[in-house]
């Protein structure tokens, strides 16, 4: 969780009296699998596709005029964070609701466009500043997330006792991040490292709690979490690369 929030459950994701994936038969456990990835790269799709219709479509004069009330004011930000959290915590509400799936997928989609939204003022400078950072970041971020993946998925370790742990350094990163809007300081290079090994160690805690924990029919909620920590990692990595660039 940072402050653009991490919508993972901060207990199980199994209701009490049902079996996880990992206890179903084979078949039905790889099908869960493959669909939870298949939903997670369809996400990452969308929410590229949404960014490259805002950079596109939008007139320069709009985006530059957004920025400014967005960035100009030292509540602004705030503002946007808090909407965003909002919207963040009725997505993950919606996409572990049991009532339907169509209102699990109503959940991710949200969860796709708040990102895809809150991304905009940090692309927007990057696309300006130092465009190689991008594709240099999604690149990291396909590296990173590829080798946590496998660590899990050959050792297969179970870190789901760590939700809490998680939850309680999220809220950390919040109350940060607020202070800094507060006092008008910068959060710097060691802020955002920190927040990519918080990523790094939810992607570790989502493919955990997939291989052991989420049922077989709660594939959307799986998506939406993993989705969560992967634009987590990507948002701080292209922090950070930005940092750097602005060194040399």
């Amino acid at each position: 969780m940072n402050y653009y929030s991490q919508p993972n459950p901060y207990e199980s994701p199994v209701d009490i009296g049902t079996l996880p994936a990992a206890l179903a038969e084979t078949s039905a456990r790889t099908t869960f699998i493959r669909r939870v990835y298949v939903h997670v790269f369809a996400a990452v799709l969308l929410f590229t596709g949404i960014e490259a219709a805002i950079f596109t479509l939008v007139p320069e004069e709009t985006l530059r005029g957004t920025m400014g009330m967005l960035l100009g004011g030292r509540f602004g930000w705030l503002m946007v964070i808090g909407a965003f959290m909002a919207a963040s915590w009725l997505a993950q509400s919606l996409a572990n609701s049991e009532s339907s799936k169509g209102m699990q997928y109503a959940g991710l989609m949200l969860y796709i466009v708040a990102q895809a939204l809150i991304f905009v003022p940090l692309l927007y400078i990057a696309q300006r500043t130092a465009p190689g950072t991008i594709p240099a970041a999604g690149l990291l971020t396909l590296l990173i997330f590829g080798g946590l993946t496998m660590f899990v998925v050959l050792t297969k370790a179970d870190f789901s006792g760590w939700g809490q742990y998680l939850w309680w350094a999220g809220i950390a990163s919040i109350g940060v991040v607020v202070a800094a809007i507060f006092f008008n300081f910068q959060l710097g290079v060691w802020f955002a490292a920190a927040m990519v090994g918080l990523a790094s160690v939810y992607i570790l805690y989502d493919t955990s709690n997939i291989l052991h924990r989420y049922r077989t029919d709660q594939y959307v909620a799986a998506s939406l979490a993993l989705f969560a920590s992967i634009t987590m990692l990507f948002y701080n990595i292209l922090r950070l690369l930005m940092a750097f660039n602005r060194r040399d």
